[in-house]
């Protein structure tokens, strides 16, 4: 911000540096980013005060009538005078809130010693974590049927981050945790109130989570509030879940198949071969209407033990 906060100005020299490094031009949709703000000027301080400028073209001033874009960029300076954010949020309306902040709350000294920084925009499938440099949890999605898989889902335990790399345009989208945590536990049936509500429980609880179940919420958060686009795309398979002998023999016991749950019909059949069968049809999606068949056959041996 100018000392005598006059507007519009253009980007100080430090502002301009940080702001391409959350932005590296090497990236498609970063750089397609980039050369969008190449016409803009600093137009006035944003809604979150001391810290926040926003872009825009001359003459104009911030408009406050929308809500707060999602993020686009996220990087961090880690120094001796503290950490240092730098926030990009998506262009709303010609104007983009670019944020600037010191973690302790003070102003940006003019001189300091940086020890490290980092940030999601250069980070690759395979990678560890950007921020704490530990293992995460990676799941592929595929982005045609006869294509590699193009969309990356990650998740830190350890920092509790969410992110999804984007494979057409190389950029990360952070998600926010409570919104994914929410398609989770719908799709799992979860509501338990000291499970369901509790968004933290996704990192301590993430490894009784197959890769399945986290792509398929991505797939529902997506259509909700769309993170990543392509042509083409198509959404992670229901994995073929094992169903062991005890699950049967509990689901005969309990007459699970006899039921409603969650509002889809469970239609049992049983036929005289030898074995019995208990289908069922379950939605691929809580929005789809179309309806697939599963069948778990149980042996005349399995069905004596039970007795």
């Amino acid at each position: 911000m100018n000392s005598n906060g006059e507007y519009p100005r253009p980007l100080s020299k430090r502002e301009s540096e940080w702001i391409g490094w959350v932005l590296p031009s090497g990236r498609k949709g970063y750089r397609e980013f980039r050369e969008r703000l190449t016409p803009l000027l600093v137009i006035g301080e944003g809604r979150r005060g001391r810290g926040e400028i926003i872009l825009g073209r001359s003459g104009e001033t911030p408009d406050f009538s929308t809500p707060l874009p999602p993020v686009f960029a996220y990087g961090m300076i880690e120094s001796d005078a503290g950490g240092i954010s730098i926030t990009l949020r998506e262009m709303a309306d010609d104007q983009v809130s670019v944020e600037i902040v010191s973690l302790r709350g003070d102003d940006i000294p003019g001189q300091f010693a940086e020890h490290r920084r980092w940030t999601y925009s250069t980070w690759n499938p395979g990678d560890a974590c950007p921020q704490c440099q530990m293992e995460c949890r990676q799941i592929q999605m595929r982005g045609g049927a006869d294509v590699l898989p193009l969309f990356t889902l990650a998740i830190c335990s350890t920092d509790r981050r969410l992110w999804v790399h984007d494979g057409f345009t190389e950029v990360i989208r952070l998600i926010p945790v409570t919104n994914f945590y929410n398609e989770l536990m719908l799709h799992k049936g979860i509501r338990d109130p000291r499970v369901a509500l509790d968004s933290k429980n996704l990192f301590k609880d993430l490894r009784n989570y197959s890769d399945g179940d986290l792509g398929l919420a991505f797939q529902s958060y997506n259509q909700l509030k769309t993170k990543v686009r392509g042509e083409g795309f198509l959404p992670v398979e229901k994995p073929n879940e094992k169903i062991s002998f005890k699950k049967i023999l509990h689901f005969l016991k309990r007459g699970f198949c006899k039921g409603r749950r969650r509002g889809v019909s469970l239609r049992r059949s049983c036929r005289d071969h030898g074995s019995r069968q208990i289908g069922y049809r379950w939605p691929q999606d809580r929005r789809d209407t179309q309806f697939h068949r599963y069948t778990v056959v149980v042996p005349p041996s399995i069905r004596r033990d039970a007795r």
